[in-house]
């Protein structure tokens, strides 16, 4: 059974929908490739998608360890390559809120961070620099 269902609605724009949700996801071609830049592009989804997963496992860890980490905010920077386009970098700073976390759970986060199944897809040649602020 699919999980999205999309369609193009021209110029440059897509349309995708959740099908268990519902949610529905819009994208632009960047400014810099002929598009609007009005919505997320599909290279920024992908960034996107790697800083949520992250997130949502080290969520997963900090539930298991009884750790809130609710307010935690975090900024993702892509770089692209021109030829050929596509991702070449992605930055991710996390900064967590005054949790006076031990080293041990730390370590924790950052490598159950680093396991993610979107960092596990993505090309050996993509850089993934991230930061994690405590």
């Amino acid at each position: 059974m699919p999980t999205i269902h999309a369609k193009y609605l021209g110029g440059l724009r897509t349309e995708a929908k959740h099908l268990q949700s519902g949610n529905v996801i819009i994208t632009d071609a960047p400014t810099d490739n002929n598009g609007k830049g009005e919505a997320f592009s599909p290279t920024d989804l992908v960034c996107a998608a790697l800083a949520n997963c992250m997130m949502t496992l080290m969520g997963i860890a900090a539930n298991r360890d009884n750790i809130a980490l609710e307010g935690t905010e975090y900024e993702i920077t892509k770089f692209m390559q021109a030829d050929p386009r596509k991702i070449a970098k992605i930055e991710i700073i996390f900064r967590f809120p005054a949790l006076n976390l031990t080293e041990r759970q730390q370590t924790i986060l950052r490598n159950t961070a680093k396991t993610c199944p979107v960092a596990l897809t993505l090309s050996e040649d993509v850089i993934v620099d991230t930061k994690f602020l405590f």
